[in-house]
């Protein structure tokens, strides 16, 4: 049997899992998910996956071991409270927070500049409607501020911009902190940085944006769960916000599939809305591709290398998802 399977392995990212892969562990690697890939058991006892996959129940007691290739576990703690022993669980904290805070400013800066509009303009090379607004002097609050939204602030500062916090237990000396409802209220850039638990799945719901300064633009490269789509899209057709920017969405998995199988998730409120928002000139929608710089690639690689070798020789990862 094989040492491990990957899953949600794209191209990349799988030459890059080879390079560094030890010639003593047998590996494989599929671009799908699991449901995508329809194994009906594991085709290892450790088997590695984004965020996208399914686990299958009856494949708790066939495993030693999952590691998630991401940041964020809430998946992982959500499949382990549905079996009564969960295999060991692993998560990679600490490899994509400067990618992830770049792709943000990214996000942010084309909707200042109206950049999907700029670009079907290009057409009549006409620049009527296509003024835009500088980050310099502008407020920015970052919405959950871990290793991934300090770094959103200290983009933020450099390019001149006043920057607040949001946060439940503020830990950085650098930020100013507000709570929510002052913070929408004041900034032109809302970027949510949050982790996914309880209190945070749903966070920017439709009261949320009650209280957000009008025409401010709204970005999220941490979990889509924080801020439904059905939401974004009431708010942007009220003129509560001005634009939308999303790496990840609610209900992702069935909007992954449907939009790589070519046909829609029938009755999903969330998936139809998120399809929505990518036909707009205000919205831009990228996928889940934050993570995905080279740099980043090359240390996500190396530190599922590491977690591998230490569950292999200690039975323990280096860094567990906490489940109490």
């Amino acid at each position: 049997m094989l040492d491990i399977y990957f899953y949600e392995a794209f191209e990349e990212e799988a030459a890059e899992l080879r390079e560094v892969m030890p010639a003593s562990l047998s590996a494989e690697y599929a671009a799908k998910t699991i449901q995508e890939c329809g194994h009906t058991s594991p085709p290892a006892r450790f088997i590695s996956t984004r965020t996208q996959s399914i686990y299958p129940l009856e494949w708790a007691a066939q495993l030693d071991a999952i590691l998630s290739r991401s940041t964020g576990y809430d998946h992982l703690v959500a499949y382990a409270a549905q079996v009564k022993t969960p295999p060991a669980m692993g998560y990679l904290p600490l490899y994509c927070h400067r990618a992830v805070a770049e792709q943000a400013m990214m996000l942010w800066m084309a909707l200042l500049r109206k950049l999907p509009k700029q670009i079907r303009k290009f057409r009549e090379f006409n620049r009527d409607g296509l003024t835009g607004l500088e980050c310099e002097g502008r407020t920015l609050a970052v919405v959950g501020v871990g290793n991934i939204g300090h770094e959103v602030c200290r983009i933020g500062q450099a390019l001149g911009m006043k920057v607040i916090g949001v946060d439940r237990a503020p830990r950085f000396a650098d930020v100013s902190y507000l709570n929510i409802e002052e913070a929408l209220s004041t900034a032109d850039v809302v970027v949510c940085a949050l982790d996914l638990n309880r209190a945070s799945r749903g966070y920017f719901d439709d009261a949320k944006w009650r209280h957000v300064q009008p025409g401010a633009f709204f970005v999220n490269i941490s979990r889509g769960e924080c801020s439904p789509s059905t939401a974004l899209l009431a708010a942007l057709e009220a003129g509560r916000l001005g634009g939308v920017a999303l790496d990840v969405y609610d209900h992702e998995a069935a909007l992954a599939v449907a939009l790589r199988s070519g046909q829609t998730a029938a009755n999903d409120a969330e998936v139809a809305a998120t399809l929505a928002l990518a036909q707009r000139d205000d919205c831009l929608c990228t996928p889940h591709n934050a993570f995905n710089s080279l740099e980043g690639t090359r240390r996500k690689s190396e530190h599922s290398v590491r977690q591998i070798l230490a569950f292999r020789e200690t039975g323990r990862f280096l860094w567990p998802v906490p489940l109490d």
